[in-house]
């Protein structure tokens, strides 16, 4: 029974709604009901909240299936980390008005190592398991 991934789950569960809260505050002050009405930081917030939609499922799915698989739990805690880190970065880089691509690139950096470490870990554990 898997441990480790709900509290990721959980937490980004939480960083979703903070993003989600962010993009409803800014349509009310824009008053945008769709679409970014040609607003860059309300553009900027539905974008930072679209990205994080985009990425998570797949990753969480990925770090699943490492922790139901047996994987060491510092590897799926690692993963879990790297991705709730990487993900903050990501929307705090991109939700800056002067962004510099430092953070956008850290945080795409961390999403992708641990959806690619996942990945591998998932593959290598079927090789595994098939030969």
């Amino acid at each position: 029974m898997p441990q480790i991934v709900p509290i990721y789950a959980g937490l980004l569960g939480l960083v979703f709604i903070s993003l989600s809260v962010r993009v409803i505050r800014a349509r009310r002050q824009e008053r945008v009901a769709l679409g970014d009405g040609g607003n860059p930081q309300l553009r900027r917030a539905i974008r930072v909240h679209a990205n994080f939609a985009e990425y998570v499922p797949l990753a969480l799915i990925l770090i699943a299936f490492a922790e139901l698989q047996g994987q060491p739990v510092v590897l799926v805690h690692t993963l879990g980390l790297a991705l709730l880190v990487g993900r903050l970065i990501h929307a705090f880089g991109v939700s800056q008005e002067n962004e510099t691509f430092r953070y956008r690139t850290a945080g795409m950096s961390l999403t992708f190592i641990a959806i690619a470490a996942a990945s591998v870990m998932n593959l290598g554990w079927v090789a595994a398991h098939w030969v």
